[in-house]
């Protein structure tokens, strides 16, 4: 699976491109502000159906326009190609379309064009709170398993509920224990599946990400991912019970899987402590290539990788045995954007890989490199 072609019309600061892409590297070089960035997130919109920064779609329409639009092409060496196109409009929801047919759902879609992307905001998942890292693990689980992301829907709308009822219970000064028993057994029903399913992730995608680590850094130090769950303690029905009159006091859920952290050790110290910026660069890039390489492992194709401006503050060895590694044929598609066009041009003197570079200026976009 390999993203053909890329139509954007106002998209962020993009008017108009019409891309035509490699099948395995393509680099978008340009300053700072330039818009590299916005088209990697357009090709982003079309694997999750949102934005990999998490803002509103109406705030991604170009200034002083009505709407924006994105539609990919999408090969395949066993079947005819496909289309995902979105739209969104000022006035109206957003349209999302697989194969011009309009979704119900939008988590219908997820896992059908599995993506990863490498981020400089990835060091933000050692250094925020937790609610990044379940994030992490929810992202990876949801790209192949869709009873998963069935499951944390349910609950997620289970918690906002049972949380608005804490609340009207504080502000009406009236506690009736049945009414939260409704949402208690709707978040039980769902929590052991998604606590069992993260646990064997972890166990799983460990060996994966201790070898990345070792291969990206070149170093020797020992790197852990653990997962701190209350649930491993006691089952949800009676972390709830004892914490009913924490959670009226605060008008808040305070235990449940929406609690679950990820912990990030360097040499069994945590990460954030005692992690140098090498070091934690190293750690994120090396959870996303194994990233990369579990889900490979899982759907058995691979996903479109993403490097977003990841090679500042690394050494010309370091980038070079990272482009050649994802450059291998090991990976599939990949996308690279960087501020330094001829550090770009550089890499691929003497190498065969299949690559395309393109230059971005002010939203516009041109494709520089010789047929």
């Amino acid at each position: 699976m390999y993203l053909k072609e890329l139509r954007l019309t106002n998209f962020k600061n993009c008017e108009s491109a019409d891309l035509a892409f490699s099948e395995k590297v393509n680099c978008f070089v340009g300053l700072n502000g330039a818009g590299k960035t916005n088209i990697l997130d357009a090709i982003y919109y079309l694997s999750f159906c949102k934005s990999f920064f998490g803002s509103v779609d109406k705030q991604n329409i170009r200034h002083d326009q009505d709407f924006f639009s994105i539609h990919g092409i999408y090969g395949f060496d066993d079947k005819d190609n496909e289309m995902v196109s979105c739209v969104q409009k000022k006035d109206a929801k957003k349209s999302f379309k697989f194969n011009k047919k309009e979704y119900d759902r939008l988590s219908d879609h997820i896992g059908k064009f599995p993506l990863v992307m490498i981020s400089p905001y990835d060091r933000d998942l050692i250094n925020d709170g937790s609610d990044l890292r379940r994030k992490f693990i929810d992202g990876v689980i949801s790209q192949f398993d869709p009873m998963y992301l069935s499951a944390l829907l349910k609950y997620n709308r289970a918690l906002l509920q049972r949380n608005m009822q804490l609340r009207q219970f504080a502000e009406r000064h009236h506690f009736d224990r049945s009414l939260l028993q409704l949402w208690d057994d709707q978040l039980c029903v769902c929590a052991d599946d998604i606590h069992s399913k993260r646990r064997l992730f972890l166990e799983e995608f460990r060996p994966i990400f201790q070898h990345y680590y070792e291969v990206v850094s070149g170093a020797k130090e020992k790197v852990e991912v653990g997962y701190s769950s209350k649930l491993d303690q006691k089952p949800l029905h009676q972390l709830l019970e004892e914490n009913l009159q924490h959670d009226l006091s605060a008008c808040y859920s305070t235990v449940g899987i929406h609690k679950d952290d990820l912990e990030f050790r360097l040499d069994g110290h945590p990460l954030k402590r005692v992690g140098s910026q090498g070091q934690q660069k190293s750690f994120v890039v090396s959870i996303r290539l194994a990233q990369f390489e579990y889900n490979y492992q899982k759907i058995g194709y691979k996903p479109i990788l993403l490097l977003d401006d990841i090679f500042d503050k690394l050494d010309d060895q370091r980038v070079m045995k990272l482009v050649r590694l994802v450059g291998d044929n090991h990976f599939g598609q990949v996308f690279i954007t960087d501020t330094q066009q001829q550090r770009i041009e550089r890499l691929f003197v003497d190498t065969d890989i299949n690559h395309r570079i393109f230059e971005v200026e002010a939203g516009q976009v041109k494709r520089i490199d010789h047929e």
